[in-house]
């Protein structure tokens, strides 16, 4: 079907109301949920295919996070769909006021190739529950989970609803020369400004969930063991192909030798002495990220690992220590398993240096020093993070998740999606029995005082 006419299509539809409809809502959610849970080992499966995840994290990451969000849309979206009153100001008694939310209508949702189930089916979860109608464009990289994503949504919903297009780059942009009322993308920050600006020839309003270099910073005054094991759970995760995933780490000079020793021993706990061996350790996506990864490997630099099989498309944890700040695995995002170290003693440095470069979508701090605690959440802007953790933030549904600036523009997860999904209306009912008659001409210096010590 072309494009424009399967939007008409989804037009049509929207315009019957019937999307709108709570019980349809959340007949949909519990639908998208049955039909997840039945294919449930196909999806692993693809998973597996696209990107060499294991059926325990292909579960962690991606099915049981979309099962959990499902389960907590259903259990809230009534009083979520509700009308919201709220005070109204003495001068415009006697009234009501207020907001209803109502759908976006025609959302372009399109996904990366990284968590390729997830950052598909997630987004959509928010669409349908706010009653929207949505078309997916998944990334032509996963080309595995692309296709299964297709034939799922297919089987439960008319494309008149909720449909998947596929296709190369070509076909996105397509998409995006047509009018939608919202859009929704995750990927990089280079392509993220490629669909803002076709977005701004529409005024379509968009959600952009972006990337960047998220740092870590391990103070000496912290958990050390415990803190290399979490960043490297964090790194090795997905291996390193995570928006959120610890970019590069500054770690104190008093503390730096131990944390690389412990650091070393949990990847090797982890994932064992030969990593490409492992079966469980994703493989890099495809060649050319791969080429990518491996450019940024300076040989002279490596403390661990650096090793990579170009057959199987698996490169080992690498550990750099860095010390010149312009060297090229500190320019862009690495988004694969390179972790930089940099040693530092002062942490006016490190404020600064994040602070002049493009905001970052996460940041995670290891202390137990509360002055450090408070420095760093106060004077140092990016998306979000966690306090002597990584990635976790993004797992609770209460916490929107979302960059600033370069990192992203927006925010979903729970009802922070359903909200970016949707246009709030604000009302004022006023009453028809009482209309006081100071905001009408003729003014006098009279219905100037009234004002006055009303808006006062």
């Amino acid at each position: 079907m072309e494009i424009k006419e399967l939007i008409n299509k989804q037009r049509k539809f929207y315009s019957s109301n019937i999307s709108k409809d709570l019980k349809f809502r959340i007949q949909n959610l519990k639908l998208l949920r049955s039909i997840i849970i039945k294919y449930e080992k196909e999806i692993q499966e693809a998973l597996r295919l696209d990107l060499g995840k294991s059926e325990t994290e292909a579960y962690m990451t991606e099915i049981g996070m979309v099962l959990d969000e499902i389960k907590y849309n259903i259990k809230h979206l009534a009083k979520w769909a509700k009308k919201k009153y709220v005070s109204t100001p003495l001068s415009q008694f006697p009234a009501r006021s207020y907001r209803i939310p109502e759908p976006r209508g025609l959302v372009l949702i399109i996904s990366p190739w990284n968590y390729p189930f997830l950052l598909s089916i997630q987004p959509l979860i928010g669409a349908i529950a706010a009653g929207n109608c949505v078309i997916i464009k998944p990334s032509e990289y996963s080309v595995n989970t692309s296709k299964l994503l297709k034939k799922i949504l297919t089987e439960i919903y008319s494309e008149a609803y909720v449909t998947v297009v596929l296709g190369e780059k070509e076909v996105a942009q397509e998409l995006l020369k047509e009018k939608f009322d919202y859009i929704f993308y995750t990927g990089s920050t280079k392509i993220g400004k490629i669909v803002m600006e076709a977005a701004a020839k529409n005024l379509t309003p968009v959600t952009l969930e972006l990337g960047g270099k998220s740092p870590c910073i391990v103070d000496e005054k912290c958990n050390v063991e415990l803190a290399a094991k979490r960043i490297a759970y964090g790194k090795i995760l997905n291996s390193g192909q995570t928006c959120v995933a610890p970019d590069y780490v500054f770690v104190h000079q008093n503390v730096k030798e131990q944390f690389l020793n412990c650091l070393i021993k949990y990847l090797n706990n982890f994932l064992g002495e030969n990593a490409l061996n492992n079966s469980d350790y994703p493989k890099i996506i495809n060649e050319m990220q791969f080429n990518r990864i491996i450019s940024l490997i300076d040989k002279e630099h490596v403390i661990y690992g650096g090793g990579y099989n170009r057959n199987i498309l698996k490169i080992e944890p690498t550990i750099l220590t860095i010390k010149d700040m312009t060297s090229k695995v500190m320019q862009e995002e690495i988004f694969g398993p390179i972790l930089p170290i940099i040693g530092y003693n002062n942490l006016d440095y490190i404020i600064n240096y994040i602070n002049i470069n493009p905001k970052p979508l996460a940041l995670y701090l290891f202390t137990n020093n509360k002055k450090i605690e408070k420095r760093i959440l106060k004077e140092v802007s990016y998306g979000g993070g966690c306090i002597n953790d990584t990635i976790i933030h993004l797992a609770n549904k209460k916490l929107g998740f979302g960059g600033i600036g370069n990192s992203g523009i927006g925010e979903y997860h729970g009802k922070f999606s359903f909200d970016t999904f949707s246009h709030y209306k604000s009302i004022i009912k006023k009453s028809n029995h009482i209309d006081l008659p100071v905001r009408y001409h003729p003014y006098s210096k009279m219905k100037e005082k009234l004002i006055r010590m009303f808006m006062k």
